[in-house]
């Protein structure tokens, strides 16, 4: 069985304005050309310039979000055909941050997946339960359920990531224990194999949630991880690069 190429992708949510692609030139300047998928999603705004900043380097840029259909009467959203020709190749959905603040829900998300692959996009499709989830057992339950509503079929023979992202931990410096976070992941591989049959093997599975350069390296050893969702992190390139260091195989 082939074990996916990990990826290692800085999300920059609404952080940057121009003199911020100084940090993702020198993380351009650094990234591995092996072994590892570097990617930088800033701000839409950002986009354009930072992939004509980066281009030829070994990181990949993609979006936040993207809107489920091609163009519209949608005031204030971007569309995926709008980010493939800014110059991204990637795009995150179902962010927590996007589902809690946006009120997403899982089929909406499974719209958005529809619309990127349409546009060329390979989506980053996030999931995740709440601390009140976990607390009351739910959080496998909650995660798989997610991957299978969140997920449309046309994925298959696709090129996709699923980022687990325990909604508690992001930005709270709190961080499951290695112990849950494989399990989570081995719940999330086996949905992804029921759902797809052996392609689901395929698919890198990251972990996000308070990802730092002092947890990055035993966090990406673990079974399944196969890469990182990094928030803040991502915004400084010392600390990026030193998560990507941790990397199996770099």
């Amino acid at each position: 069985m082939t074990t996916p190429t990990p990826l290692i992708a800085g999300n920059w949510k609404m952080n940057g304005t121009g003199p911020a692609l100084s940090e993702a030139r020198a993380i351009a300047a650094g990234a591995p050309t092996a072994g590892v998928r570097v990617a930088l999603c800033p701000a839409a705004t950002l986009v354009e310039r930072m992939a004509t900043a980066l281009a030829g380097a070994p990181v990949e840029i993609g979006g936040q979000d993207c809107h489920s259909q091609a163009s519209g009467a949608f005031t204030g959203d971007v569309s995926a055909e709008m980010l493939r020709e800014a110059g991204a190749t990637l795009v995150i959905l179902g962010h927590s941050e996007r589902r809690a603040g946006h009120g997403e829900t899982d089929e909406q998300v499974a719209a958005k997946v529809e619309a990127a692959l349409q546009a060329g996009l390979e989506p980053i499709i996030c999931v995740g339960e709440t601390r009140a989830e976990r607390e009351a057992g739910r959080a496998l339950a909650v995660v798989t359920d997610q991957v299978r509503a969140s997920l449309p079929g046309s994925l298959t023979g696709k090129a996709f990531t699923v980022a687990y992202e325990p909604v508690w931990a992001i930005g709270t410096g709190l961080t499951p224990s290695l112990d849950d976070i494989t399990e989570v992941h081995q719940a999330i591989r086996a949905t992804l194999v029921e759902m797809f049959g052996p392609a689901g093997a395929a698919p890198a599975i990251l972990y996000g949630g308070s990802v730092k350069p002092n947890n990055a390296a035993e966090i990406l050893a673990l079974p399944e991880v196969g890469g990182a969702l990094v928030g803040g992190a991502s915004l400084k390139a010392s600390e990026f690069l030193a998560i990507v260091a941790g990397t199996p195989g770099v």
